[in-house]
């Protein structure tokens, strides 16, 4: 069985919307979830998250809110949005990165309308997965975090959500659908289309500053 690596953060709605659709990916490949830290990704790669630029915000806002109500799929934003996703995180860590407790987690955050600062939610949740809210102030958890935060950005994952398999890399909560292809025909990424990609010389570059 072919490993994959899906790299999320609960603060962002289109890791929610592609963690429903995993399952489709089927038996062939055996996904490890791993939590990283979104902020820290965009920081390295010089970006701002789409929550950073008012307008872009609420387009996002809006755009989320009718594509799973489109979709028939349970969404409401949380009480206040960007939140802090550390305890979060750290609480998937704790759980081991079970699917079981990752699904869990993100129900809690994104179809509630819950707000993610309340301590209460927090406790409830880890406890509903079987951890002590104590364990999330632990060094080791801590540390799980910042290095499989560090571990994706040496791996090129610049967002969330990404799935890593066969070393190819696949961003966005629309890639489920590329990823499907290439399991089913790892060749298509390989055309010599898909090659003349990789070398494509770039033609102009904005000015920073």
């Amino acid at each position: 069985m072919r490993r994959a690596d899906w790299y999320f953060d609960f603060v962002s709605p289109y890791a929610y919307f592609a963690s429903l659709r995993l399952q489709e990916l089927g038996e062939a490949i055996d996904i490890h979830y791993q939590p990283v830290l979104l902020a820290e990704l965009l920081t390295r790669c010089g970006q701002k998250g789409p929550a950073e630029i008012p307008a872009k915000r609420l387009w996002t806002y809006r755009s989320c809110t009718w594509w799973a109500a489109d979709r028939g799929i349970p969404f409401r934003f949380p009480a206040a949005h960007p939140f802090s996703p550390l305890p979060f995180l750290r609480l998937a860590i704790a759980a081991k990165g079970e699917a079981r407790a990752v699904r869990t987690i993100f129900d809690a955050l994104w179809t509630t309308g819950a707000d993610p600062a309340d301590p209460t939610v927090l406790t409830a949740l880890a406890r509903s997965v079987g951890v002590e809210p104590a364990v999330l102030s632990e060094p080791g958890v801590k540390e799980a975090l910042r290095a499989q935060t560090e571990q994706a950005a040496n791996r090129g994952v610049f967002g969330v959500p990404t799935l890593i398999v066969d070393g190819q890399l696949f961003w966005g909560a629309d890639a489920i659908d590329f990823i499907k292809a290439y399991l089913a025909d790892p060749t298509l990424i390989v055309t010599d289309e898909m090659k003349r990609l990789g070398t494509l010389p770039v033609g102009a570059t904005r000015k920073s500053g």
